[in-house]
């Protein structure tokens, strides 16, 4: 157990000059710095600040590549290597971009034409040494593969970014994101704003990832020495769940986690955090909890008793620096306990845990920049959902975890390599999962309630209609603007879900225009059977 106090005990001020949105391809690039053995850095905490970490001088080679070119004019370094607007004077920084994302494609399973048509755009800049703040905002359309249809229309949300606002026709949403940063001292980091936060060293996080849409948060992060800790509180929505009067009824999470160094190979890192809710079904006000402010870690331990109006979960993250070329990595996240159960092979519905193992590395065979990761997640039936629909573990009507819910085992491999202005991503993933059947909750879909199950005993992994999935995605780009990503991209999605009931196909070519640092996926299912 540790406090927030222990962070303040310094004034030494550090500098800070650029915040950087988490994505998993572009993070890929500062791999062999961040996973050396010759360093400690904290790596399971995202989105970083440049400043903090070993690998500020790749950040700078990445954001200015060829800026520096003599033969280049100012047209040219404006498109190409500079913001739109960039102004720089003594003490402070601002700049501004047009953020467009156009896009057009074929499913050639459906013989469906696709396309996605956005324009945004992004504000920032820095005030003195501490201060740094970034604005982003989108407005999108677009028409998809029916696989994707089929989850909109479910959930009602564009994957990761906001509400539909025509559900049922070709989907359009409002997208934006904002952050306040200031760096009170060497030891302490507060940022305000709204946006996503993910744990781990992995392309999934069973305890918090950026698979949802973005939310409103204050949080303070502290560094002493081999010890970076993290208290966050959230205010949250779930547009499912309103109350017998028609109330739309907000919730707030609290998140803590404490990432150790042991040593420059060995980390160590422990999670908890708490959804709950402002009003009853009622809309009357809960009494205000001084214990929800409190920043210490496991001042709430795993209960989910019928008289905790409250959500819990409580995780374990490690990683082991095998060498400079590779590195193991792991999650534990419990959501319920009861030592009777969880320790017999009963298969009890209470009995609710997932789980990650994995491995990743640079350089794969012998071959600078080319990256690696091999990843094995699996959660139990019921885990992350609750005994009401608006206390699960979601935002805005998607998990806060891992994109598929519950009741699923997945093996994921992925590849990224750069080459001067060329990115090269792959992904194959194989999947088993379990939805309803007949009617019955079988514990993939985290808005049911885990208090009534399919069966009391007897549950095990992909139960209902057991489907398997298969994704596979390639991906070519070509970064005009390494500032605000900008870059040509040709992808190719091929994906198979199959059960007894239905076998669905999608090969869906796109090109385009597209920019920005934000992670949308398109590796997830639907959590009902179509």
């Amino acid at each position: 157990m540790i406090t927030m106090a222990c962070i303040f005990m310094a004034n030494d001020a550090r500098a800070q000059d650029n915040y950087m949105p988490y994505s998993f391809d572009f993070y890929q690039k500062f791999n062999a710095d961040l996973y050396s053995t010759s360093t400690s850095e904290h790596t399971a905490l995202k989105p970083f600040f440049s400043i903090d970490s070993v690998f500020k001088s790749r950040y700078d080679s990445l954001m200015n590549y060829g800026a520096d070119h003599k033969d280049h004019d100012l047209g040219y370094k404006k498109l190409f290597n500079e913001h739109l607007i960039d102004v720089k004077s003594l003490g402070s920084t601002f700049y501004a971009d047009l953020l467009p994302d156009f896009e057009i494609g074929k499913d050639f399973s459906g013989s469906k034409n696709t396309n996605m048509t956005s324009l945004g755009f992004q504000l920032g800049g820095s005030i003195g040494a501490r201060f740094f703040y970034n604005f982003s905002g989108y407005a999108g359309e677009a028409v998809y593969p029916e696989y994707l249809n089929t989850y909109i229309n479910q959930v009602g949300i564009v994957p990761g970014q906001a509400y539909d606002r025509t559900l049922g026709q070709n989907p359009e949403w409002y997208y934006f994101t904002g952050v306040a940063s200031y760096t009170a001292s060497k030891f302490l980091n507060i940022e305000l704003g709204r946006d996503k936060t993910f744990i781990g060293d992995g392309y999934r996080s069973e305890l918090l990832s950026d698979n949802a849409s973005p939310y409103f948060f204050f949080r303070l992060t502290g560094t002493l020495g081999s010890i970076r800790y993290m208290a966050m509180w959230t205010d949250m929505n779930d547009p499912s769940t309103t109350s017998q009067y028609g109330i739309n009824r907000n919730k707030f999470g609290v998140f803590h986690y404490l990432d150790w160094n042991v040593s420059k190979r060995l980390s160590f890192g422990f999670f908890d955090s708490l959804i709950g809710f402002y009003t009853d079904d009622n809309g009357v006000a809960r009494p205000f909890d001084f214990n929800y402010i409190n920043p210490i870690i496991f001042t709430k331990p795993i209960n989910n008793s019928s008289n905790d109006p409250d959500k819990s979960l409580l995780g374990l993250t490690g990683k082991y620096k095998i060498s400079d070329g590779l590195t193991a990595y792991g999650q534990f996240a419990l959501d319920e306990f009861h030592s009777t159960d969880f320790f017999s092979d009963d298969g009890a519905y209470d009995n609710k845990y997932a789980w990650q193992l994995g491995f990743r590395g640079t350089h794969l065979f012998g071959v600078t920049n080319l990256n690696f990761l091999a990843e094995y997640n699996t959660a139990k039936p019921y885990t992350y959902s609750a005994r009401s629909a608006i206390e699960n573990y979601s935002n805005n009507g998607e998990p806060l975890a891992q994109p598929w819910g519950a009741n699923f085992r997945e093996l994921v491999g992925r590849f990224n390599y750069s080459y001067e202005r060329f990115d090269f991503s792959a992904e194959t993933d194989f999947g088993r999962y379990g939805y309803d059947l007949n009617g019955l909750n079988e514990g993939k879909d985290i808005f049911e309630l885990y208090t009534d199950p399919a069966q009391t005993y007897g549950n095990y992994t992909s139960q209902g209609l057991t489907t398997n999935m298969v994704y596979l995605q390639g991906k070519v780009a070509y970064i005009l603007n390494p500032k605000y990503n900008l870059r040509l991209e040709l992808g190719f999605i091929y994906r198979t879900e199959q059960n007894s009931a239905f076998d669905d196909h999608t090969n869906w070519l796109t090109i385009g225009l597209t920019s920005s640092f934000r992670d949308i996926y398109y590796d997830i299912a639907s959590f009902k059977p179509h």
